[in-house]
């Protein structure tokens, strides 16, 4: 039977600040290291080896996705890596905190653009250093598809793509599929494979370190959820 396992990174130095980071790469907090050591402990105390691993190009969540298959004794395996399982970008609040934003734009407008699904934040204006294309990982890609800011329906576009399109191939082959990623690219396709609506998408949280294990049957429906959940 197909498995795939959702991992949230584990907590970063922005996070620990409270600063919305998005496509900004930074790395684990000291604590994001144990989150992601003790998720591998999950795993391997379950008994769930993945067959491939899927993560972003944000160090992250790759570095979270090393340190699960080093604990797991189990770092042969391929790990491919995509933009398209990115953080959703959060524009111009990129590395601002979060409460001082609250404050400026107000709570109703703050949790509609930070917990709901069609609102972006403020997007990056030209220029600004914080633009995908001023880093040289994305240098490759055409300038008209990187973002300078996303909605989670944006975030949800691309993400469910990918999931079509690359991870789902191996899912229909019952393999065993770990994607290491983040809140919203991970918000968005739990949307997707649970069918939760646009109105309660803004219920669901995923914490860092968490591990979500979904089985699928042959036509690739969820048959049952499990969530491993570490101690915090």
């Amino acid at each position: 039977m197909a498995k795939l396992i959702l991992l949230r990174h584990g907590q970063s130095v922005y996070n620990q600040k409270n600063i919305f980071t998005g496509w900004s790469d930074v790395d684990l907090s000291k604590q994001g290291k144990k989150e992601a050591k003790e998720a591998g402990e999950l795993l391997r105390k379950s008994g769930i080896l993945p067959e491939v691993c899927f993560t972003s190009w944000l160090k992250r969540a790759i570095h979270t996705s090393q340190i699960v298959l080093k604990e797991l004794n189990w770092e042969q395996i391929d790990v491919i890596k995509s933009w398209k399982l990115n953080e959703r970008h959060y524009g111009a609040w990129q590395g601002k905190d979060k409460n001082k934003i609250k404050k400026e734009v107000g709570e109703k407008m703050f949790l509609k653009i930070r917990r709901g699904y069609a609102a972006p934040p403020p997007p990056l204006e030209d220029g600004d250093k914080r633009l995908p294309q001023n880093e040289k990982k994305y240098q490759n890609l055409d300038i008209d598809i990187l973002p300078k800011s996303e909605s989670l329906k944006d975030t949800k576009k691309r993400v469910v793509n990918y999931f079509y399109e690359k991870i789902a191939p191996y899912l229909s082959k019952n393999k065993t599929v770990l994607v290491s990623a983040h809140g919203n690219s991970l918000r968005a396709l739990v949307m997707e494979l649970e069918g939760i609506s646009k109105k309660d998408v803004a219920k669901l949280e995923i914490p860092t370190g968490e591990l979500i294990v979904y089985e699928f049957d042959k036509t690739l429906k969820v048959e049952s959820k499990n969530i491993l959940k570490i101690k915090k």
